[in-house]
């Protein structure tokens, strides 16, 4: 018998894309407050093979934007808050939570080549770019969300292929490093992003990495709102809803 909570998708999209959204194995690294929305809307989706990456813990400053954090989960691992969510949500699925940076020394660890799809929510640079270049070695599809701070205009969201996105710092950031690196992805990748850049108002505030010293240090601390990583989170996973749609 058909889950009953998959039972409106169900009847959007039919049985077979449901199974085969059930059968996909799928790793989302960072599950901030794009990759936590995006992994959510997977689930919710049918995805039931999950596996989600972040070393870090619960910070009251992700409150604001993030699907797991709350006061109650202040302090947990970013992973197990959110594998606990899902499982709320989809009991019969396999959330694979690792509690672990995608960095230099770790990337062999994910076995990148048994997965279907590659979801990138890295804030790193460095990580990021490491990111692609590896995951695009493979066969899965890979997504990648650009920055998702400054911004609050929702309509100006987009979706295009790396090097066409325009008007993003951390996208031309990335482009510079891999020139000067002589090193670059090996196939072509769509990413979520926004051309939106304002100022921060506010006075700075206390950022994930000052709270917790074992943490990468983020060259700024940028404002961030719930509506725009949503946004990004949500449309990663439509990539990844379409892509399996699309399949023949």
């Amino acid at each position: 018998m058909a889950d009953t909570y998959t039972e409106r998708s169900r009847l959007l999209v039919g049985d077979e894309v449901m199974e085969r959204l059930a059968r996909k194995k799928v790793i989302v690294f960072g599950i901030g407050g794009v990759g936590s929305w995006c992994a959510e809307s997977l689930v919710r989706s049918g995805v039931k093979r999950l596996t989600i990456v972040d070393y870090d813990k619960v910070a009251q400053s992700n409150i604001n934007r993030q699907a797991m954090a709350t006061h109650s989960t202040v302090g947990e691992h970013k992973v197990y808050a959110l594998r606990q969510r899902l499982l709320d949500i989809a009991p019969d699925a396999e959330i694979t939570a690792v509690p672990k940076l995608f960095n230099e020394t770790t990337k062999d660890d994910f076995a990148l080549g048994e997965y279907d799809y590659i979801i990138d929510c890295i804030d790193s640079l460095k990580d990021k770019i490491l990111l692609a270049v590896e995951a695009t070695r493979y066969r899965a599809v890979f997504f990648s969300s650009m920055g998702s701070a400054l911004k609050l205009d929702f309509t100006r969201i987009r979706i295009a292929e790396f090097w066409q996105v325009d008007g993003c710092p951390l996208a031309s950031a990335m482009r510079k490093r891999m020139r000067q690196q002589k090193t670059f992805p090996a196939k072509k990748y769509l990413c979520v992003f926004s051309p939106e850049v304002l100022d921060n108002k506010g006075n700075t505030a206390v950022s994930d990495a000052d709270e917790d010293p074992a943490l990468p240090r983020k060259a700024q601390t940028n404002g961030t709102m719930v509506h725009i990583t949503a946004i990004f989170g949500f449309a990663l996973a439509g990539l990844v809803v379409q892509d399996v749609v699309r399949e023949r």
